[in-house]
């Protein structure tokens, strides 16, 4: 069975490649502002630059319950796109009002809005939101960046993202794997239990968190940004909500033509399409 010979299939496959290779999201960012990141980043204050990864991780952490217990696991059902992009937009108005201060607050519910899109959109493409392995790919959507000037034709920003986090599944995988060695009998069943597997899902989390707070700086960056005309902390937080949409859908996507086909053929066809 091949992917080509299915034209829906196709043409999803064509839709997911466009959403996640488009322009990065600090390219957007930039084309809002009008001007260059690393300015609004060169004048964060230092202490702020530091705690940005911090709250960036707490925030992913507590954002996944929160996002389960407020949504049903009912798979295809419609996602609610606007309503989360207008709720990240508000919460982006008040933070902008109150400027770096607001950080710790605005923050956490921010990234809650942006996770319970990303799960809604999960829930849309057909898959089982209490499922572990669908919210491990719910985590890995914020370390999605979309394509930046340093890519090419020839690779594939999202393979490489992916990767990256798979490494890190397996590792912790690994160490899982040895806590149940060490232990023995009716021991042994019990040694991956709900604590090792919270643990696993952290320590995705810690890893996509590096890029999320990277990221996360440079959009306190450019609401910084002393533009004429520059964007409010509500459109901005729209466009990051509405990117983190698009990755999630593209993400997704290809996730489920994956468990279709397997995922060699769609790598191979998703980098034809590219």
């Amino acid at each position: 069975m091949n992917i080509f010979d299915n034209e829906r299939d196709t043409a999803d496959l064509k839709r997911a490649v466009i959403l996640l290779e488009t322009p990065s999201i600090t390219i957007r960012l930039v084309n809002i502002v009008g001007t260059p990141i690393e300015w609004g980043v060169s004048r964060l204050p230092q202490g702020v630059v530091k705690k940005v990864q911090s709250i960036a991780q707490v925030a992913l952490r507590k954002s996944v319950s929160v996002a389960l217990k407020t949504l049903d696991d009912v798979p295809t059902t419609a996602s609610s796109t606007r309503m989360h992009k207008f709720a990240a937009a508000a919460t982006g108005a008040v933070g902008g009002f109150f400027g770096l201060g607001a950080l710790a607050v605005e923050l956490p519910i921010t990234t809650t809005i942006m996770m319970r899109s990303i799960v809604d959109v999960a829930r849309s493409e057909g898959f089982t939101i209490n499922d572990l392995a669908v919210q491990k790919a719910c985590v890995e959507v914020f370390a999605l960046g979309g394509k930046s000037d340093q890519d090419d034709a020839s690779d594939s920003g999202y393979y490489a993202s992916r990767g990256m986090l798979t490494e890190t599944v397996r590792q912790t995988t690994r160490e899982l794997i040895g806590v149940a060695s060490q232990r023995s009998g009716e021991g042994a069943a019990k040694a991956v239990g709900s604590s090792q597997i919270g643990s696993s899902l952290a320590k995705l989390i810690d890893a996509v968190a590096t890029r999320f707070g990277v990221v996360i700086t440079e959009k306190m960056a450019a609401q910084i940004v002393p533009v004429l005309g520059a964007a409010s902390g509500a459109a901005i937080n729209a466009v990051f909500t509405d990117h983190y949409q698009e990755m999630a859908r593209g993400h997704f996507i290809v996730r489920r033509l994956e468990e279709k086909y397997g995922k060699a053929m769609i790598e191979a066809a998703y980098r034809r399409l590219l």
